[in-house]
């Protein structure tokens, strides 16, 4: 029987690409379940270029708590492909270890019990660590940041980014691209690009009225001898996914043929080696490296997915490097004549109580939160639940934000938008309101008291279950399901749109919902200029505060089915 690292060898053989895996060292650390830094930064060296990968920190610079999730359903061609498993599916897939640092990193499984044995994640400091160690080992190695940077937390909206702008100021990527960084318009976005010492790339992003390129494209580097160019692709969907009042005269998109361009673009200026710096989310990146030509390496963002090896598509690698400074990603080239003859890769993850913090850095985190201090440690309640966000169709933490929303608003249903940002916290542990803004921080935070009937809300949910399950990854916008509150409904992921959602229900007097009465809504995060309405953040303290102990029941009100 073939092993794991054999069928991946054969897999990329095929590809014409010999690789390696990091996961095979990670199962001997779990044999004795011990890990040094060292065990976490050992590496062998490969090749001619190296790659740092570093993606959708959504602002968190402390290390945190973060639970994968449990549900990540793949339709059509990608069903029941990586990423689309979680659990232990995902363990037997990559033979991985029930109990090991893996399966704490990687899955959902006895999260709090192995949150408890292996302790938080992430962390600026830890991670400038990392960076600092693989530049030591490779000079010249490329760090890239896949946006999602700037935006997350109460710093960063206090600051407009700033805090994120002067910590990763600090940590010097080579490029970045972006997504949520637009939400603070795009004058601000402007005047932060102006002052970056690196590239802020989106070859997808067009000024509408000259019809030519905002920002630029690519960028290009000579690392050993070889020619290495970066595309950059911004999160194709914000004028639809985020408020496009705040970017006005900008547009985005996938653009293929541009992408095509591009990449023949910068192979006639001699680039021996083509990485695309994406936020398009990891199915779109999947189908755009199969119908794409000559490009070689992805690094996928938005998705917020982690897989311990890169997805082979043709002749072009696809790394994923999870969320929340849970993970740094090397990716070891090496690069002749003008294509990818071997590569060894590791996704490395960022346990805060392996990796020594960097006190060049643990210093500037500390300046920039100390203005913020008694804010973002004061105490407003505290929970007997696990609460995260991260799931298809729902997580604890927006279960608690529609309750809040019911509640505080006087609602009869509650909307709550599928954000995948946003860390945990374990039950027993105090919710602070740095906690809340972990969850809510953001610019168009309103939360809206209005009517909507029956059939409006199942137009909505239609709307967003076909942005999550269409089978075309081109149309998938790759957030999560919209979590309700006060509703029920079942949910067919393989139905066409306008045929996916049935059932559904008034929890409070379980009744059938009635397509022409209307009902009260409360939601937030409405992309529609000029809504009304508290922040949500403060909608969710008034109502923590009151409760004073958040205690949660199983939310067992979405029925999936064709999963």
């Amino acid at each position: 029987m073939l092993s794991r690292r054999d069928f991946l060898q054969m897999s990329i053989a095929a590809s014409a690409i010999v690789g390696a895996s990091g996961v095979g060292d990670w199962a001997r650390l779990a044999a004795r379940q011990s890990l040094t830094q060292n065990d976490l930064l050992d590496f062998e060296t490969t090749g001619n270029v190296t790659l740092i990968h570093f993606t959708d920190c959504h602002a968190q610079v402390k290390p945190v708590w973060f639970r994968e999730p449990s549900i990540n359903i793949g339709v059509g061609e990608v069903s029941g492909k990586p990423p689309h498993i979680s659990g232990k599916a995902f363990l037997d897939a990559y033979g991985l270890e029930a109990g090991s640092p893996e399966a704490y990193a990687l899955t959902s499984e006895d999260f709090v019990n192995m949150a408890q044995a292996y302790g938080r994640v992430g962390g600026m400091d830890r991670v400038s660590t990392i960076v600092k160690a693989i530049r030591a080992d490779r000079p010249g190695a490329l760090f890239l940041d896949g946006g999602d940077t700037w935006q997350g937390s109460l710093t960063s909206l206090k600051t407009e980014g700033q805090d994120m702008v002067n910590i990763m100021n600090l940590l010097r990527p080579d490029a970045m691209t972006s997504h949520w960084e637009f939400t603070y318009g795009v004058d601000r976005v402007n005047e932060i690009v102006e002052n970056l010492p690196f590239p802020f790339l989106g070859a997808n992003i067009f000024d509408n009225e000259w019809d030519e390129p905002a920002y630029e494209p690519y960028s290009m580097y000579e690392r050993n001898g070889v020619n290495i160019a970066v595309i950059g692709q911004a999160f194709p969907y914000l004028p639809i996914a985020n408020p496009r009042w705040m970017f006005p005269g900008l547009s985005f998109g996938v653009r293929e043929e541009r992408m095509r361009e591009v990449v023949a673009e910068v192979k006639d200026e001699g680039a021996d080696l083509v990485v695309v710096l994406s936020h398009n989310g990891f199915d779109v990146d999947r189908k755009m490296a199969a119908q794409v030509e000559g490009i070689d390496v992805i690094l996928a963002g938005h998705t917020h997915d982690a897989l311990p090896d890169p997805v082979v598509v043709g002749k072009t690698l696809i790394v994923a490097s999870g969320s929340h400074s849970k993970f740094v990603s090397r990716l070891d080239l090496d690069v002749q004549g003008k294509s990818v003859k071997g590569f060894n890769y590791r996704l490395i993850p960022v346990f805060a109580d392996v990796i020594a913090p960097d006190p060049e850095m643990t210093a500037l985190v500390e300046k920039e939160r100390a203005p913020f201090k008694a804010e973002l440690e004061k105490v407003v309640g505290k929970t007997d639940s696990l609460l995260y966000r991260r799931g298809n169709f729902n997580g604890t933490w927006d279960d608690l934000i529609c309750q809040a929303l019911l509640e505080e608003r006087d609602a009869d249903i509650a909307l709550s938008p599928g954000f995948r940002w946003g860390p945990s916290l374990l039950p027993g542990e105090d919710i602070t309101r740095e906690d809340i803004y972990a969850a809510t921080g953001m610019t168009y935070p309103n939360a809206y008291r209005t009517e909507m009937t029956g059939e409006m809300l199942h137009t909505i949910l239609e709307d967003v279950a076909d942005n999550l399950f269409n089978p075309d990854p081109y149309y998938q916008q790759g957030g999560d399901m919209v979590r309700v509150g006060g509703m029920g409904y079942r949910i067919d992921v393989n139905k066409p749109i306008g045929e996916r959602i049935t059932e559904m229900v008034l929890l409070k007097t379980g009744e059938k919902i009635d397509r022409d009465k209307s009902y009260v809504v409360s939601g937030w995060a409405s992309v529609n200029e000029g809504t009304e309405g508290p922040p949500i953040y403060d909608v969710v303290e008034s109502y923590v505060a009151r409760k004073g102990t958040i205690s949660l029941e199983p939310n067992t009100s979405v029925k999936v089915t064709g999963a």
